[in-house]
């Protein structure tokens, strides 16, 4: 008798256990999916952003002067007596490699002007 019950109780955990691990590899998709979402949210709304910075009261530079370029800074502006290189940042976003590597060599003054005529 009692190795029935015992052997009821071990199926019973078995089934449980089959239907929790089904449950955790669900949820775990779930938050992945979420996780995906928030993240592509996160990376739409800074574009929002950046096209609408050049207009606001905070941006320090005449819009008008104000050149989108994208990647891999946001743009230039192209003041009377400088040209500024722009990148807008939101929230807790950072320069990636390529960004931080054009800061670098625009503080290094490694910046030329460069024309090709065609004839």
């Amino acid at each position: 008798m009692f190795e029935l019950v015992f052997g009821i109780i071990i199926v019973f955990l078995l089934v449980a256990l089959f239907f929790l691990g089904k449950l955790f590899l669900s949820l775990k998709s779930n938050y992945e999916d979420l996780l995906f979402s928030k993240q592509s949210q996160s990376v739409k709304y800074g574009q929002l952003t950046e096209q609408w910075i050049p207009f606001s009261e905070k941006f320090p530079y005449n819009s008008q002067n104000f050149r989108f370029i994208g990647k891999p800074v946001d743009g230039l502006s192209f003041e009377d007596d400088k040209i500024v290189f722009v990148e807008f940042k939101t929230n807790k976003s950072q320069l990636n490699e390529s960004q931080k590597r054009v800061k670098e060599l625009v503080k290094e003054k490694k910046v030329e002007w460069f024309e090709l005529r065609a004839e």
